[in-house]
């Protein structure tokens, strides 16, 4: 079908004669297709795209007629196919597939044996981290309506707004901008709620004196962007201003070791070992970031527990963040492009600290 879909087919020669991808992003992902409808059936030889007459037309349009079968007949193609081909283990989406999906591919396909190990999970991992020059273009593009949505909710925040309305205000001038859609939920927290790193944006009002949290992205052709800027409104304190440094200096740290061949843990090292000399070390829960692409959580991760090792062409968060219960927050987040020496950072807003 296409050379995403062929790369698959070799990918998974190691372990089953075909795979199965029924999840929504990893369709989107081989074929460029996106429907809430579909089977994608991969081979060493061939892929075809089942879907239902929703899509069908579109689908046609998009990947070629040959390609696309009418989902209504799907397990009787699929036997057939898998006769034909002697098609004889199947690998499934382990980390994706439901319990009650499963039970359904081994019922009505019962001629084949279904590798469900994390094989398929890690070979399409591997295809999807390491970006093309377009894909990098896209979350580019992406980012910088991001960034546009910022230099605008700059100028709306003041006290009195309230965090719910902040973010209503910046997620719909990312729509009316050029975003399809929002990467997720924008995250908009003041004052002591800014302490809560996924803090949900409520009716508290914004008081000078606090730090606002703003932690959102836009979706563009089905790519994702994120970023985070904590600003002050009114005035910052002596201590908002010191933890405030020691997070930039953690996010540069880390900024500063990426490169091709860095391990997640070393990059997630950097950021946290200046956050715990500085005293905070269990004030920074959560890892220091994550690939982005077509999810806006896949791989690779710094953390911890990350067992990755970078490569040129991943885009990865880096955000680190020192959070007191009952005082305040701050997260400063970018996007970053390993490339073989270093990394290119894709977020061009500023991250002095900002009071409005």
């Amino acid at each position: 079908m296409n050379e995403r879909t062929a790369a698959l087919g070799r990918a998974i020669a190691g372990f089953a004669d075909a795979a199965l991808l029924l999840s929504e992003t990893n369709r989107f992902y081989f074929t460029g297709f996106a429907a809430s409808d579909g089977v994608l059936l991969a081979t060493k030889d061939e892929a075809l795209f089942f879907t239902d007459s929703r899509y069908t037309e579109a689908a046609e349009k998009k990947l070629g007629k040959a390609y696309v079968r009418d989902s209504a007949d799907l397990y009787h193609a699929l036997n057939a196919i898998f006769a034909e081909k002697d098609v004889r283990t199947v690998a499934v989406e382990q980390d994706r597939l439901t319990l009650a999906q499963f039970a359904e591919l081994k019922e009505k396909l019962p001629g084949v044996a279904f590798d469900d190990s994390p094989a398929l999970t890690r070979a399409v991992n591997g295809l999807r981290r390491n970006k093309a020059a377009w894909e990098i273009r896209e979350i580019a593009e992406a980012q910088r309506i991001a960034e546009a949505g910022l230099n605008h909710i700059l100028g709306f925040i003041k006290p009195g707004r309230t965090e719910k309305e902040i973010a209503l205000e910046l997620e719909y001038y990312m729509l009316k901008n050029g975003a399809d859609g929002l990467s997720f939920e924008t995250i908009a927290v003041s004052g002591v709620n800014s302490s809560l790193p996924h803090g949900v944006p409520g009716q508290k009002k914004v008081e000078a004196g606090d730090f606002l949290t703003l932690d959102f992205g836009a979706l563009k052709n089905g790519y994702h962007s994120d970023m985070t800027r904590t600003v002050a409104v009114g005035y910052a304190t002596d201590e908002m201003k010191r933890i405030y440094s020691v997070v930039a200096a953690a996010q540069r740290a880390s900024l500063a070791v990426l490169k091709n061949g860095v391990t997640g843990f070393d990059a997630d090292k950097a950021a946290r070992d200046v956050i715990s000399e500085a005293g905070f070390g269990k004030c920074f829960g959560h890892g220091t970031g994550h690939g982005v692409g077509v999810e806006i959580h896949e791989a690779p991760n710094l953390s911890p527990r990350s067992k990755w090792t970078l490569q040129t062409g991943d885009v990865v968060t880096v955000e680190p963040g020192i959070y007191l219960p009952g005082e305040f927050g701050v997260r400063i987040e970018d996007m970053a492009l390993i490339t073989e020496n270093g990394c290119e950072n894709l977020t061009a807003a500023p991250k002095e600290l900002l009071i409005l």
